[in-house]
């Protein structure tokens, strides 16, 4: 009798199984998933930045995450995906699973390159954490250029067009834009030459391959300091704490440019949980907080703004948008 049961328990096993799974009365109990964010993170965090090493970006992402790293039980590794003007780096980071383990720099030039056909994501395909930094442009030369003050450089550009080879950090880009703008305001033509950053764009002027770059006065400072470079003037109402000696191009030339500048901030995928990512924005807030984080900024000559995910989300449609309406009328839309 007991042979005949134990055969029959046997036969109805695998049914026993079939149904259990079918009414997921063995699924993983109700809360387990909420358990795992509560653990977040597990393991080691990456930072995309989508610029070459040497940059603002990628030194303010880097100081960043050192200071984040003492708020979070993991590390953060850094990476440099360049390409593309930056699309290469945005792309990879909207595109990466929505689990918080993937964060991505983002920069200005996401509300840029999909104005020109660049890039096939936008700002909204990201779930913002914070912004930590605004810096405007700056007419940067070598200090051996025949130029002393942006009035000589404008009127030698406007009587050379196309002969002064303004460098950027790649087409499409932030800094691209600033010069494009300074074409327009000003009525001189420049040869634009791309790089893969503003790093390498201020090394191809150094080493005299271009003429100028219009870069934020951070990515220029050790230099200017140093007496290799020379800044003739900054594109902003005022001027640069970085280079306070510096005038404001419309203390220089008496000329109003539309103000174009840089702006830099934290992101995840946009279908991140609201859970992982206030842990994220919680540690990063807080880094953005630490005395080396704002020693290493002013010394560096980056300006420190500190923005929430909803203000940040505020800053990139307003640059979304001007943009949208910049673009076009600077006849650069390949779209």
């Amino acid at each position: 009798m007991t042979r005949r049961w134990s055969r029959r328990c046997a036969g109805a096993l695998p049914l026993l199984l079939l149904l259990t799974a079918c009414t997921g009365e063995w699924l993983p109990a109700k809360g387990t998933e909420s358990r795992e964010t509560e653990a977040f993170p597990r393991k080691s965090i990456t930072l995309i930045v989508p610029y070459a090493a040497g940059g603002g970006t990628d030194l303010t992402a880097r100081a960043l995450a050192k200071a984040a790293e003492k708020h979070l039980p993991q590390p953060i590794a850094v990476v440099n995906r360049t390409g593309g003007g930056g699309s290469i780096g945005l792309m990879e980071g909207a595109g990466a699973k929505a689990d918080g383990y993937t964060v991505t720099y983002l920069v200005a030039e996401l509300t840029t390159l999909p104005h020109l056909g660049l890039l096939p994501v936008t700002y909204e395909d990201f779930k913002p954490i914070a912004q930590t930094n605004l810096d405007p442009s700056a007419i940067t030369v070598r200090a051996e250029a025949p130029w002393t003050t942006a009035a000589e450089f404008l009127d030698f550009a406007k009587a050379h067009p196309g002969k002064v080879k303004m460098g950027n950090a790649g087409t499409g880009s932030i800094w691209h834009l600033a010069a494009a703008t300074l074409e327009k305001g000003t009525g001189v033509k420049f040869s634009h030459i791309p790089f893969e950053g503003a790093g390498p764009a201020v090394s191809a002027l150094t080493s005299g391959f271009v003429d100028a770059v219009p870069v934020s006065p951070a990515e220029v400072k050790t230099q200017v300091e140093q007496g290799t470079l020379r800044t003739l003037a900054v594109n902003a109402e005022q001027r640069s704490e970085a280079l306070p000696g510096v005038p404001t191009l419309k203390e220089a030339t008496g000329l109003s440019v539309q103000f174009t500048g840089t702006w830099r901030g934290l992101a995840v995928p946009k279908d991140t949980p609201d859970e992982v990512t206030a842990v994220l924005a919680e540690a990063f807030t807080k880094a953005a907080g630490e005395e080396d984080f704002r020693v290493f900024m002013k010394e560096n000559g980056l300006g420190l703004m500190i923005r929430d995910g909803e203000g940040f989300r505020g800053q990139m449609k307003a640059s979304h948008d001007a943009f949208a309406r910049l673009i076009p009328e600077l006849g650069l839309s390949r779209k």
